[in-house]
This record gives structure tokens, sequence and C-alpha cells, in this order.
């Protein structure tokens, strides 16, 4: 799923087609699966899998799902075997884009995204040639209409728990902590009854690009269709400004 705007956009959240939701719920079973190989299938232990649910649950994905998910990856000792790989490259107009992928298989991945890049016009880089420009940053979105505080009391909130910054939006709030402070802020807030509508640890742009001609825009879009087509790819990084 593509992490391109600073604010997500909630009403276009809500409105996901089934066939992206399906997608997104594949997306976070792998997670799911990665992080209880990494630290057990027990939340309470494992703050990485209490992130991946609470990931889950902001984009609605079913609890009897999540769990299923837990018990599948904690009971299955020959489970295919995910590794994580980032590809940095270019899209049209010197566009940045960066790709996370989970596979089975580095060779295919490595092909199908170079592949997706061909398409449009873009290319594949060497490693860090673009991810200096963007900042690792754990991110909230909460949704203003299914928010009980007002905005001055949700800053204080999040501030207090350590977040490092509060924006408000149109139709939402962002909160935006260190990678390392993203858990706790996120539990604190959760303890505090506000529901998000995302929540994880994201790439965020310095700044952003605009493509003007009619050309560039259409070669971005196909970049970055194909690689939220593809089964590997968990997340596409832009700092196009659409």
């Amino acid at each position: 799923m593509s992490g391109h705007s600073k604010f997500a956009n909630i009403k276009h959240k809500k409105e996901k087609n089934d066939a992206a939701k399906g997608k997104l719920f594949t997306i976070i079973g792998k997670e799911i699966a990665v992080a209880v190989k990494e630290g057990g299938p027990d939340p309470d232990n494992n703050s990485k899998l209490r992130d991946v649910i609470a990931k889950a649950k902001a984009n609605n994905m079913p609890n009897d799902t999540i769990e299923r998910g837990i018990k599948k990856a904690a009971g299955n000792a020959s489970a295919i075997n995910y590794e994580t790989v980032r590809y940095e490259g270019y899209g049209p107009n010197g566009t940045a884009i960066i790709v996370d992928a989970l596979t089975d298989n580095r060779n295919r991945t490595a092909a199908n995204v170079r592949n997706c890049f061909t398409k449009g016009g873009g290319n594949v880089g060497a490693q860090g040639c673009v991810s200096y420009m963007f900042d690792e940053k754990g991110q909230i979105i909460i949704d203003k209409e299914e928010c009980e505080m007002d905005a001055d009391e949700l800053m204080m909130a999040a501030l207090d728990a350590g977040a490092e910054d509060f924006s408000e939006e149109e139709d939402s709030f962002e909160v935006l902590t260190a990678p390392s402070d993203f858990s706790t802020v996120r539990e604190i807030l959760e303890n505090a009854g506000v529901t998000m509508a995302q929540a994880e640890i994201t790439m965020i742009p310095q700044n952003y690009v605009e493509l003007t001609d009619e050309e560039s825009v259409k070669k971005m879009n196909i970049i970055i269709d194909r690689l939220d087509e593809d089964e590997d790819v968990q997340q596409v990084y832009h700092n196009w400004d659409e």
C-alpha cells in the first residue's frame, strides 16, 4: 500500500474496494507471521506483534482473522521464511521511491520490482540513493469523526505520551513519533480510548516533488499501481505531491 501523502485520506481509506482490502490483509498477515517467528505468539511479550495487531485493527481486520494468523504462525514450524528487502529508485522527474518487500525469493522480487520501475520509465538505484530524503517516523492517524477528544486535549495526550509532533488536517489528526517511541505512544493513546485509522512506522518525505505534465503523472501511477499489485511488496513510499 502506498504511503505517499502526509495525511491519510480518511474517506478514501474507508471506501477501499474489496481487492485492495484483500491485498492489505495479506500484507498484514505476513507481518504477523514474521513478528510471531521473531518474538513469539504472545503480544504481551512481543512489542512488534502488538504493533502489527494495532495496524490490523486500524485497518478493520477482524479479530478472529488476527488470532488465526497468530495461531497459524505459532504452530507451523515449516512456515515460509520471509526476508525483509528494501529497494530504492527514481520515478519520473526524479521522484524518489522506496519499496519494502517480504519475500521468500530475492531474485524473483528484485526482477519484479525492477520491471515495475521500468514500465513507468523509472529505474532502481543503489541502496541509500533516496532514503536520505525521507525520515523514518511512527505515524498515527486519527479520524476526527471517531475521536471524542478535542484537538487540544488529544495534542496534550500525545505529547505527554512522548510524541514528537501533532498536526491537524481537515478530516484527521496526525501524531508523529520517533520509531523507538512509537509502541509506547500508540499504547498510551489506545488505553485512553483513541481510535486509530492508521498506526505504523513509515517513511515521510522531507520534501515533495510536483509532476506537472500528464505523461509523468501517468508513468508515476503505472509504477505505483504495479508495485501495489505485486504480492511480495509490503509498502511503497514516495515523495510525489499528488
